[in-house]
Parts: C-alpha cells; structure tokens; sequence
C-alpha cells in the first residue's frame, strides 16, 4: 500500500517494511492542484512498467513535485524526460 503524504512525500507499506519516500522540491509552489493526480499518473505508470513500489513512489514524487511548480492542471503535468532527469 502506498500512502501520499502531501508535502512530506509518501509511505511504501510491504508486508515486511514502511518505506518513506521524500517529496521532491522542484522549486517555488504556484499550485497544488492537479499535484494529487500527476503523482497517481506517474505512480501507475512506474508499477505498469515493473517498477517496484518504492522506485515507482519515487517516480511518482517527482512528478507531483514538478507539478506544483506550474499554474493550472493538465498544463502542470511534467513531461516524462522532465522527471527521468530529475531522477539522475
């Protein structure tokens, strides 16, 4: 089970472990909407490409954190090279 925790990140629940995964600071916050909907976004992406849960939490952090540095909803979606990069 995967718990978002706004902006403190996310928790990783396995059966054995808690896992918490920090949020990613992109910068300066302009809007947190659509943030909840990029991190499912790229959440499910990471599992549907065999991620494990706590790499695919990560992915899905930085998502959301890029997110919340752009006005509006769909426009605030990261591209995918956006958070590869900043995965690196």
């Amino acid at each position: 089970m995967i718990v978002t925790l706004g902006a403190q990140g996310a928790l990783v629940h396995t059966a054995r472990h808690t896992v918490p995964v920090l949020a990613f600071d992109a910068g300066r916050v302009v809007e947190t909407t659509g943030a909840g909907d990029a991190f499912t976004g790229a959440l499910a992406v990471g599992l549907a490409e065999g991620m494990d849960a706590v790499a695919a939490a990560r992915f899905a952090c930085i998502a959301a954190g890029i997110s919340v540095t752009r006005p509006g909803t769909s426009a605030s979606m990261p591209r995918r090279d956006e958070v590869e990069r900043a995965l690196h």
